[in-house]
Parts: structure tokens; sequence; C-alpha cells
């Protein structure tokens, strides 16, 4: 019984590690208050898409785990659904996974999202913002959320989100920050 018992523990153990773990060189979450880290990543289309070129403007830039996955997609219909209120807001949504750009085209025409999906195959972009996983011994972007501000500037950190939820959550902060 005692060895049954020892076995289970060490399972639960294995299996914690596998889902809960992160790399030891992930980067600390930038936080609000903070200028938002600058990159460029292709887009579905395999063009490159810089944070900069959205000075002006308020930026959601959400990180989610895979492409055409329930959860995910579920948010990112959920952002396709409210797109025109980001518009009318003076926003734009930038989606970003270590999935391909192909994959990530493949998502957007199956979807029909007309928002970027932005391919950060190297990882350097979700490392940089703290929402790097790993998930069954495969490293993904975490499910977590930025809103930077027309100057840069994060104004919301959004961690573990609900993909239900989320877009709702963003667009009502949205409202009140730009009061």
């Amino acid at each position: 019984m005692q060895k049954t018992k020892h076995i289970a523990i060490a399972l639960l153990v294995t299996f914690a590690a596998l889902f809960l773990s992160k790399p030891a060189q992930a980067a600390a979450m930038p936080q609000a208050g903070m200028q938002a880290p600058g990159f460029t990543l292709p887009d579905q289309a395999g063009d490159k898409i810089s944070l900069k070129q959205f000075r002006g403007k308020w930026v959601v830039l959400y990180f989610y785990l895979k492409d055409l996955t329930p959860g995910c997609s579920i948010e990112a219909h959920n952002f396709q659904r409210d797109l025109d209120k980001y518009k009318a807001e003076n926003a734009v949504i930038l989606g970003i996974s270590v999935d391909s750009a192909a994959s990530h085209k493949i998502f957007a025409e199956k979807d029909g999202l007309h928002f970027d999906l932005l391919a950060d195959t190297t990882h350097a972009v979700s490392e940089e913002y703290g929402s790097l996983m790993t998930f069954m011994g495969h490293v993904m972007s975490e499910r977590n959320t930025f809103l930077i501000d027309p100057k840069g500037v994060i104004r919301k950190v959004y961690v573990k989100v609900n993909p239900i939820t989320h877009s709702g959550n963003v667009l009502a902060d949205l409202a009140k920050l730009e009061k």
C-alpha cells in the first residue's frame, strides 16, 4: 500500500512538472507603466509587422497557446466579433503565438479572422513579454494580454485570461482608460 502511495505521488509530481513548468530562462513580465518592448514579426500573410507602426493607436497585444484549438478559437472569435468596437476606440488587435505564419494563415482563413496573427517561431517576443511556457513538453505562448496606449506604454496587463469574457473586459478597460 505504501509503495502504491509513493508511485502515485511520483506520478503526480511528474504530471505537474509537465503541465505547469516554465522554461528557466523566462523573462519577467512587463508591467503597467512600462514602455512596451518593441518587436517585428511576420503575420499570417508573411508581411513584417512592428509594434512601432501602431504608434498613435491603442494596441491589444494578446498571446495565445495554439492555432485552431477550442479556447484560442473562442478568444479569437470574440476579438473578431468586437473588431468594429475596437476600431471605434482607435485600437488594433495583434495576436501572437509560437505557431508559424502558415499555421496562422489557415487559422485566420478557417475562422474568418481579420486582424494580424503574428508568428513568434523563435519564442523571443513571448519570452520578452513573460508569456512563454511549456505544456506537455511543448513550448507555447501563455494566454496573457497587454493593453498598450498610443505612446507605446503598457496600461493594463491581463494574466491567464478567460477566453470567453476577455474581449469584453478589454473593451471595458479601454473605455475607462481613454477618459
